[in-house]
């Protein structure tokens, strides 16, 4: 196996990304853990780059660190009970490694077989200009014809949007103080 500059770049958004998935896991710090998902989602951004699919990579960055990750951290910042977290170790923690255990060692016990099957040992892949192929001119049109249609990816879309409109007012709801809620003109007290 050659080293070359990709397989560098590749272990460092590697290491980067799990890393930072195993720190978002096991702080203590909501906050904290939080960040640490912007950071392995930046590596997850940095490994489509290296696939060759800057547009995924954008899309990773914009709406998954700059629209989701931004969103938990507000929904974080505006609850002052959550950051207030004693611990993260409860009785339940060895059991829950053991079951994590068993579960990674039956998912390489399932895998390993099907990638010899496929002969991912015969992969490797060619960071030239002939690989991967064009993109062809009219697929940004394409995908934004998709995602307006009614047939496509509209509806799907649209139910994100609003989802993440609804977690923003909720965040706010909780932490509105009792007694600064103001009631329409016309209801309580108001004759």
């Amino acid at each position: 196996m050659d080293i070359t500059v990709e397989s560098i770049v590749f272990l460092i958004f590697g290491v980067l990304t799990l890393g930072s998935a195993l720190l978002v896991v096991t702080t203590r710090n909501l906050f904290h853990g939080a960040l640490y998902l912007m950071a392995s989602l930046f590596g997850v951004a940095g490994l489509f780059v290296l696939l060759a699919a800057p547009f995924l990579a954008g899309v990773q960055i914009v709406v998954y660190i700059g629209a989701i990750a931004i969103l938990i951290i507000f929904a974080i910042m505006l609850t002052p009970q959550v950051t207030a977290m004693r611990s993260v170790r409860t009785a339940q923690w060895p059991v829950a490694v053991a079951v994590a255990v068993i579960f990674f060692a039956l998912l390489v016990s399932v895998v390993t077989p099907l990638m010899d099957e496929l002969g991912v040992d015969d992969f490797a892949a060619d960071f030239t200009q002939k690989s991967p192929p064009d993109v062809p001119a009219d697929s940004l049109v394409r995908l934004g014809e998709q995602l307006v249609d009614l047939q496509q990816f509209m509806l799907p879309f649209e139910v994100a949007s609003v989802l993440l409109m609804a977690a923003l007012i909720g965040a706010v709801l909780l932490v509105w103080p009792e007694g600064t809620r103001s009631t329409p003109p016309g209801e309580a007290g108001d004759d």
